[in-house]
């Protein structure tokens, strides 16, 4: 531990607020037409109208902000190269338990460090089960990390951050988890540091294609002879109608995200159905309360960047080296891999299209929940984490490295 790690505490400006509400009181709103309320053409107008009503007169940030300060929040100066000091906020929790495992949880967009939240008090397990130290930070760009002000800040760098966080919090050591862009920077962690990352857990895969023969003969012939059962027709079908249907705001945010970004940072009614398509559209059938909406959005609305910061990811990964992006979908060899696929995810492979990325040691599919497996359930996703990790599980003797009596 080093002495600029510093706790914090969540406090956005009485003026932040005022001016959110303001111009929620001044929304313009798309004509209602016959179709205003179909999901097939976006966020329905009936409900971001609802939403908006919410936000402006009966929901109250200050009383989630005090909630969210019970975490134990932190935020440090991590150097990364060509681009200077930039501050990171994180959770970290401890767990009791000495022989703990170091894992650090990472998010992608539309997400934030939230989605670790209800995974704090299932990992700090009794004994007989693995339990786990917890960092989830916010990205650069998101949340109440610093926003990189130079160009170029690609999937590499948001990797060496969180790699240099852990290091600076003492662990030399460490596991992963990740999902949405979690999933591709943890395999930058894990190709470029594997003797410091040693295992990884990913729940979701972006992977287009079955294998092909010159990346696995093997596994290309075990695809080629196998027919897909029927859960696994079905997760190509998610994958097609994503490629088919969802994948607009990945275009734009990877091709001109300045321009969507002054509708982000200029209106919140736009922020609020730009995220709230996907909190619908990527779950399976998750019961949303509005006010958990509510904050979900309120986190990039009073992000420390501003609300257009985080959609420059998609614009950096793709202009960035083509062997970069590569890398996170190469067999990475030294760092065991865990696997949890789940129905109504965005890309939902077959399982046996994913062995190729590693030494794989556990796997699960899931029969239901979509791309946001911490927070919709998080349950199932410990259950995993355990069994990867505990007794029998094909990553137990990395989990034992940690155990200081062994």
């Amino acid at each position: 531990m080093t002495d600029d790690i510093q706790p914090f505490q969540i406090s956005v400006p009485d003026a932040a607020i005022k001016q959110l509400k303001d111009k929620l009181g001044s929304a313009t709103f798309a004509d209602r037409v016959d179709f205003s309320n179909d999901w097939n053409y976006g966020s329905p107008l009936s409900d971001v109208e609802r939403l908006t009503g919410r936000w402006k007169d009966g929901y109250d940030w200050r009383k989630q902000e005090a909630m969210l300060n019970k975490l134990p929040q932190f935020t440090t100066p991590i150097e990364v190269d060509g681009f200077g000091k930039l501050t990171i906020h994180f959770l970290h929790q401890k767990s009791s338990r000495v022989d703990s495992i170091p894992l650090l949880f990472v998010h992608g967009w539309p997400g934030s460090f939230l989605e670790a939240i209800k995974l704090l008090p299932l990992l700090d397990a009794p004994e007989g089960k693995p339990s786990f130290h917890i960092v989830a930070p916010s990205l650069p760009n998101f949340g109440f990390s610093d926003a990189v002000q130079k160009p170029g800040f690609s999937a590499a760098q948001y990797a060496e951050t969180v790699h240099k966080l852990m290091i600076k919090l003492g662990y030399n050591e460490y596991v992963t988890q990740g999902g949405d862009w979690g999933f591709l920077i943890t395999r930058l962690v894990g190709a470029k540091y594997p003797q410091h990352c040693l295992a990884s857990h990913v729940n979701f895969v972006r992977i287009h294609a079955a294998p092909t023969f010159l990346q696995s003969p093997m596994l290309y012939l075990r695809n080629a002879l196998t027919a897909y059962s029927a859960s696994e027709r079905a997760g190509l079908a998610r994958s097609a109608w994503f490629v088919d249907e969802g994948v607009g705001y990945n275009v734009e945010q990877s091709t001109k995200p300045s321009t969507l970004g002054f509708a982000l940072a200029d209106s919140p009614v736009a922020l609020l159905a730009w995220i709230y398509e996907k909190l619908h559209d990527w779950t399976d059938e998750y019961p949303w309360e509005d006010d958990e909406i509510l904050t979900w959005v309120s986190i990039y609305q009073f992000s420390k960047g501003g609300p257009a910061a985080s959609v420059r990811i998609y614009y950096e990964v793709k202009h960035a080296p083509a062997d970069e992006y590569s890398q996170g979908l190469q067999y990475v060899p030294h760092v065991q891999l865990g696997i949890s696929i789940f129905p109504k995810d965005v890309r939902v492979p077959p399982i046996r299209w994913v062995r190729g990325l590693g030494p794989v040691v556990f796997e699960a599919v899931h029969k239901r929940g979509g791309h946001f497996a911490a927070h919709e359930l998080p349950s199932q996703l410990v259950q995993d984490l355990q069994a990867m990790f505990g007794p029998g599980g094909g990553a137990y003797r990395v989990g034992k490295k940690f155990d200081p009596s062994l």
